[in-house]
């Protein structure tokens, strides 16, 4: 049985490196981009569409009462049907929207401030 060689293993894939240039495991500083600028103005969360990506989110048993009364509430007051994770998107971009624009005075950066000098 013969194993691959270095070359092999460590070849440029197409995309990937041009052969005149030379293959490194760190990028120069200089060549890094920059950080993506804050999206400011309104946040438009996902509708109703595949999503790619996931987290875990654990809540208490209240936390989640009080999302699914809020979905009761839209439905039944509002006449919208929406799941849950329409709510916590909706509520998402809200926060963070908010956050951007007012920053120390924004809702989160209160809260959560509060909470930790309990």
């Amino acid at each position: 049985m013969s194993l691959p060689g270095a070359d092999e293993l460590f070849r440029a894939t197409a995309g990937g490196a041009r052969e005149s240039e030379p293959l490194r495991a760190v990028p120069d500083p200089e060549e890094r981009p920059s950080r993506a600028p804050r999206r400011l103005g309104p946040r438009r969360p996902s509708g109703r569409e595949q999503h790619d990506e996931k987290i875990t989110v654990y809540v208490s048993t209240g936390e989640l009462m009080d999302l699914e009364h809020a979905r009761l509430a839209l439905r039944g007051e509002h006449g919208m049907v929406v799941d849950r994770g329409r709510i916590v998107r909706e509520a998402l971009a809200l926060v963070i929207e908010d956050l951007e624009a007012r920053g120390d005075d924004s809702v989160l950066v209160r809260r959560l401030r509060y909470q930790a000098g309990r």
